[in-house]
């Protein structure tokens, strides 16, 4: 046998029992609407809290992030389901979720609360839990969609029955539908609905109780990411939280 075919063949074995190179760290999500953490104003581009704060993970961990066009939220969820996004923000770690997917460390806290129309907040400072809505035939305005906490789960089908509950789609139809006085309350994320209040001269107060405080997550697809990649990311997360980089992202978005 030549030289060079022994060398041939010698390359291919080694090749052969070598690990692959591991896969390039590259991830897919779609934009949405949900100021202050993921929007696009006319002529401008993405920008947001969780979007700089996933970009600057991203960038740390040698990781190249693919910003696909707006999707409405459950299409967004299906596509992910379906392994067409690899990446979700703000999400809640659960175990019915870790069946598709594979969770970061926390990047940032969610805070949910009730607020009210400033005006109207001396009338409500002893309501101090959601229980007390359905005691005092209180009138509450929350998202139709989304986890708010376990305490909102349980009231959620009471307010609903007694007719105490509406719902809306966007914090801007939310504020809308409580400066016309569909209801007194209105159940939110605290970043988004001070934001939103802000955006449209809406002046709001919360009462004077959480109804969750939780940290949330980057969430990857299982079928289309690795554990590898995720140990990147989570790299990226403590080096950054470390450095302080992290906090001064939210910082600059009024989140603690």
């Amino acid at each position: 046998m030549q030289a060079g075919r022994v060398g041939s063949v010698m390359a291919f074995i080694v090749a052969s029992v070598l690990p692959a190179p591991a896969a390039a760290c590259q991830m897919k999500m779609a934009l949405e609407q949900w100021p202050p953490y993921v929007y696009t104003q006319p002529n401008g581009p993405p920008s947001g809290l969780d979007l700089e704060l996933v970009q600057a993970i991203f960038k740390e961990a040698g990781c190249t992030l693919q910003l696909l066009p707006e999707l409405p939220t459950a299409r967004r969820q299906r596509q992910f389901e379906l392994g067409e996004l690899d990446l979700l923000l703000a999400a809640s770690d659960t175990a019915e979720r870790r069946k598709l997917a594979r969770f970061s460390l926390a990047y940032r806290h969610e805070s949910v609360g009730v607020f009210t129309r400033s005006a109207n907040l001396a009338h409500y400072q002893d309501v101090r839990n959601l229980e007390i809505l359905l005691k005092k035939k209180l009138s509450l305005l929350a998202p139709k969609v989304g986890w708010y906490g376990p305490a909102y789960a349980r009231v959620q089908p009471e307010l609903l029955a007694a007719g105490h509950l509406s719902t809306f789609l966007t914090f801007q139809q939310g504020l809308r539908m409580l400066e016309a006085g569909r209801a007194e309350l209105i159940l939110g994320d605290t970043v988004a609905l001070r934001h939103e209040a802000k955006e449209q001269g809406v002046a709001i107060a919360p009462l004077p109780f959480m109804v969750l405080r939780a940290p949330v997550h980057l969430m990857l697809n299982k079928n289309s990411t690795t554990q590898a990649q995720l140990d990147l990311l989570n790299g990226a997360i403590q080096r950054l939280e470390k450095q302080g980089v992290l906090a001064e992202i939210r910082s600059r978005y009024g989140d603690s």
